[in-house]
């Protein structure tokens, strides 16, 4: 015979894992300020909405609407192409090695 097991003896299932992402979305923060339109002149409010490399945020990772994070994205656009906003961060790369960890192929000094 198959063995039953008793569901108040199991340890508690656990649906989704717990933590600081999950529960409730962030509100979009237009929609809270009734805003219709994003405007790519506002750099102080699209620059919330790119990472320090110059990349743009996510809806995920920012909390906006479709429809605003489309916008946003427009804005975001539209402010680089009129060098409101820089494409990439102002020190132009990050500290990485360049080419094959740090060597340098034209030393002479081997």
């Amino acid at each position: 015979m198959a063995k039953q097991r008793n569901s108040s003896s199991d340890k508690p299932r656990r649906d989704k894992k717990g933590g600081p992402t999950s529960g409730r979305r962030k509100p979009c923060l237009f929609c809270k300020d009734k805003v219709e339109q994003v405007d790519y002149k506002d750099v102080a409010t699209l620059r919330k909405f790119i990472s320090e490399r110059g990349k743009i945020r996510s809806r995920r990772i920012t909390g906006a609407c479709r429809r605003h994070q489309n916008q946003v994205a427009r804005a975001v656009k539209r402010a680089r192409e009129l060098a409101l906003l820089p494409y990439v961060n102002e020190s132009g790369k990050e500290e990485r090695p360049t080419g094959r960890g740090g060597r340098d192929r034209d030393r002479e000094d081997r």
